[in-house]
């Protein structure tokens, strides 16, 4: 398998500008504050819903608890750098590795359960981390853990966003992404050729929670300042929303999802009465005209085999 072949090559350079184009115009003052706090909860969105997709959308697990991995990630994080005098990187690391432990955890009681009672067993787990949080005066209780330094900058976040991407993508075209994926199709049939489903959904479990665990250090340590409520039910619901408006089973749909719904969200700070209201009738337009999300199940492709510019959307 080559690896420095032309279409990985272009990648590359065009991974590399967009970051160095964004540096550039944020050192120079053209991407203000403001910009820069809805490219942070953009890329972060994108992670979680990127994260969820392998789950819900690729896997056919129907989950809503991905908000409680986001919530132990940042506290880990925020113990990690706010309470113990740690670099980022080790924040990082032991939020993704204790998000995907729990994930462990809770996936091998839960996901021998399909469908409705997945999603309540899930539901469940998120609302025990988040009543663990709020009584616990470690990390602050009902009051929040704050004080936390704020590492998380445009490098972090963006090469945290492409490897998210690159992994999940790669891992979804990989023999066990296969194997998850004709587990969606019909679980029945992939056990009777050979598949263990179980471990395979636990795989998934593991693998979105990691990524859930560093989205939520990200935001622990942009935010200075984190509570359980923010990572209660809604949150969940609102990473699955972005996976079904953009896609279920769609890489591409997850970011695209992300950044329109994030900008949308943005927009309408403007008008805190009319917010939910606008954001409800938006999802009830697209829901009800696009079912299948933006992008369906397909992806986007700048490049093709050959390197040359593609600009296709294909199905996978």
């Amino acid at each position: 398998m080559k690896i420095l072949t032309k279409k990985n090559i272009y990648t590359l350079v065009l991974v590399l500008l967009i970051y160095f184009l964004v540096l550039l115009l944020s050192n120079v003052g053209i991407i203000d504050s403001y910009i820069q706090l809805n490219m942070v909860i953009v890329g972060i969105n994108i992670i979680l819903a990127v994260s969820l997709n392998l789950i819900t959308g690729f896997t056919g697990q129907f989950s809503l608890g991905h908000a409680a991995f986001m919530a132990i990630g940042a506290y880990a994080s925020g113990i990690m750098t706010a309470k113990l005098g740690q670099p980022f990187i080790v924040g990082v690391a032991v939020a993704a590795l204790s998000a995907s432990l729990a994930g462990l955890l809770i996936g091998i009681p839960t996901l021998r359960l399909r469908g409705d009672y997945l999603a309540i067993a899930t539901l469940g787990f998120g609302e025990i981390i988040k009543i663990i949080g709020l009584n616990n005066d470690y990390v602050g209780g009902a009051i929040g853990l704050n004080d936390i330094p704020r590492y998380t900058n445009w490098t972090w976040l963006y090469f945290s966003v492409i490897a998210t991407i690159f992994i999940i993508s790669n891992f979804v075209k990989s023999y066990h992404g296969r194997a998850c994926i004709s587990i969606r199709e019909d679980e029945i049939a992939a056990e009777a050729m050979g598949v263990n489903t179980t471990y395979y959904k636990i795989l998934a479990f593991v693998i979105g929670a990691f990524f859930a665990g560093i989205a939520g250090a990200l935001y622990a340590n942009y935010f200075y300042f984190i509570k359980p409520d923010t990572f209660g039910f809604m949150k969940s619901i609102d990473i699955l929303v972005i996976v079904v408006f953009g896609g279920m089973g769609s890489i591409t749909g997850s970011i695209v999802g992300a950044v329109i719904l994030s900008v949308i969200s943005s927009f309408l700070q403007g008008f805190p009465e009319l917010r939910m209201v606008i954001y409800a009738v938006i999802l009830f337009l697209i829901m009800v005209y696009r079912p299948q999300g933006v992008m369906g199940d397909k992806e986007f492709k700048l490049f093709n085999k050959e390197g040359g510019l593609s600009g296709n959307v294909s199905s996978k």
